[in-house]
């Protein structure tokens, strides 16, 4: 498993997110797979998704049209982490996770958020002005 070592923190841990909204969302009530249960495996898939893909994209010197494209992929997994936490907070209220679960969910997704800042500020460092 090297690759596993040299992958991004944020991505581990949003593939941690991912796996446990899977997890926990198998035993969610079925009046809720088409609802609350898909929204929230594809948004956490979504999240892995635009990691991996502005993870791929490679910025540099001369690269603005690049950093573009990775700030957008990004963004896109900035607003699919809000939108989990969103829908993981409806799910709870209508008794689809447990408030525990939906606790875990938060902690992991305002992990990602602030890892995913931090990724995003250091490409700004990173691109001539």
């Amino acid at each position: 498993m090297d690759g596993a070592k040299s992958e991004l923190v944020v991505v581990m841990r949003a593939k941690d997110l991912c796996a446990y909204v899977v997890t926990i969302t198998q035993k969610s009530p079925k009046q809720f797979r088409f609802t609350f249960v898909s929204r929230l495996q594809n948004l956490a898939m979504e999240v892995v998704e635009c990691l991996y893909r502005a993870n791929e994209v490679f910025i540099g010197a001369g690269k603005a049209e690049n950093a573009e494209k990775r700030l957008d992929f990004q963004h896109r997994a900035l607003t699919a982490l809000k939108l989990l936490a969103f829908f993981a907070e409806m799910a709870m209220t209508q008794n689809c996770i447990l408030p525990k679960q939906y606790e875990q969910i938060a902690k992991q997704s305002t992990d990602c958020l602030r890892l995913l800042g931090a990724w995003i500020q250091s490409d700004k460092k990173r691109m001539p002005s």
